[in-house]
């Protein structure tokens, strides 16, 4: 039985006509879908001018024969009600509606109509099936948060019955916790893994441990798909060694869709079937492939929400070989908001400098979390969960590793923590900076 189209189907989301919808126009040759693409985008603008007042303001200067008119979105536009920035004949009780992590700082509630976001689950449907899964019949062990409040908590875990899965806690990765995880693997036939990334390198980091390999333990095991956080190539590789399957790396956005899925040619393939995916510059000029910038993504089929030229918040370079039906993500960069602004004036992203330290931190296995936050321009704070107190001559290393590649005259302290505060969702910010 297929429970998990079923369980679209009874809220309102017509799954096998969106799946159909989704194959032919994968079916359109280059051409095609060029056209088909251009149609898109000049609908979605045409509809929500005429039909959505909110929208209506903030394109007052629009010229349908001029993409560069149409102007950029930001998280900012939406801090304001919902039903003030619905489509005429849409309401909170005929869409779908959901709210934001908040990871950007910007959380806000957002709707999709109910044929947009049945294209998004064929969309989400089509990519999975590329490494044989199944939502309807494939097993999956979740690695997510859950709401705490009574209401909340049962609400995700009638999803996650229908939804054929089982969920881990990510708010406790406890020697402890992580022990009965690996118990419930030796007794499920689980197809693949889902979740957030850190928490999911957390179970690797004490499967390696205790020198146990994944796949032996839980044979029916196909592969490991990570979301949500910045996925480093040692944290893949770790991943790929004690679970045994391919770690496959997935970008998505709830009010949009998913945006780019690591296919199995290790290509990070982007949407572009739902989706228009652009790269600007400071200025709102779109920039070639293999530039860096701004991420600006419009959705081709919400006409309850308006997401025209959406900045979402993040930072990133599509490949020299990337073409309008399959542009490839080369490199997120991470988020616009969490840049690095030192005492000089130089600017780097905020993931590099945790990615400098997470090379001297890691490297004896003792540290098994930290993040990095910028207090000041001139003033860090490593928090960290580690076995023992890191020693000087390791601080003293990190510092030294930090002055050659951002400057001098930065000042790193250290704070040794029990347990590292997650967001709401279980997410762990890797960088944050208060200053900007």
């Amino acid at each position: 039985m297929q429970l998990f189209n079923l369980s679209l189907k009874l809220n309102g989301f017509d799954i096998n006509r969106a799946k159909s919808a989704l194959s032919a126009i994968q079916s359109k040759n280059d051409s095609e879908f060029e056209s088909y693409v251009g149609q898109q985008k000049n609908a979605i603008i045409t509809y929500h001018l005429k039909h959505n007042p909110f929208y209506k303001s903030l394109g007052t200067s629009i010229n349908l024969n001029d993409w560069n008119s149409v102007p950029i979105m930001t998280k900012n536009h939406l801090q304001q009600p919902l039903e003030q920035r619905l489509s005429a004949g849409y309401t909170s009780k005929n869409v779908y509606v959901n709210k934001t992590s908040g990871s950007s700082g910007d959380p806000f509630i957002f709707a999709k109509d109910k044929w947009c976001h049945a294209m998004t689950w064929a969309q989400i449907m089509d990519r999975f099936s590329w490494y044989g899964i199944d939502f309807n019949s494939s097993k999956q062990a979740r690695f997510y948060g859950i709401p705490l409040d009574k209401k909340g908590y049962y609400k995700e875990r009638l999803k996650d019955y229908f939804s054929n899965r089982f969920r881990f806690s990510v708010f406790d990765l406890s020697d402890e916790s992580l022990e009965k995880a690996l118990a419930k693997f030796k007794t499920s036939k689980f197809d693949y893994i889902n979740g957030y990334t850190s928490s999911i390198v957390q179970f690797a980091k004490y499967l390696k441990s205790h020198n146990l390999k994944l796949k032996s333990i839980c044979p029916s095991l196909k592969a490991c798909i990570v979301t949500s956080e910045m996925l480093f190539d040692d944290d893949k590789l770790l991943m790929e060694n004690q679970f045994g399957v391919p770690v496959i790396n997935e970008y998505g956005a709830s009010e949009l869709d998913l945006i780019a899925f690591q296919n199995i040619n290790d290509e990070w393939q982007v949407n572009s079937d739902t989706l228009y995916v652009e790269i600007l510059d400071e200025h709102n000029n779109v920039l070639p492939y293999g530039k860096e910038g701004r991420i600006v993504i419009t959705s081709l089929y919400n006409k309850a929400h308006p997401f025209i030229r959406y900045d979402i918040g993040d930072i990133g370079i599509l490949s020299e070989e990337s073409s309008i039906k399959k542009p490839i993500l080369k490199k997120l960069i991470g988020r616009s908001n969490d840049i690095i602004v030192l005492p000089s004036g130089k600017k780097a992203a905020g993931l590099t400098f945790y990615y400098i330290t997470k090379s001297v931190i890691e490297d004896d296995g003792n540290v098994s979390e930290f993040i990095v936050e910028q207090l000041k321009l001139d003033s860090f704070i490593i928090s960290y969960v580690s076995k023992f107190e890191l020693s000087e001559t390791q601080k003293a290393k990190i510092k030294n590793e930090v002055i050659l590649y951002l400057e001098p005259n930065i000042t790193i302290n250290f704070k040794r923590l029990d347990k590292l505060q997650r967001a709401k969702s279980g997410k762990l910010k890797q960088f944050t900076s208060h200053i900007n």
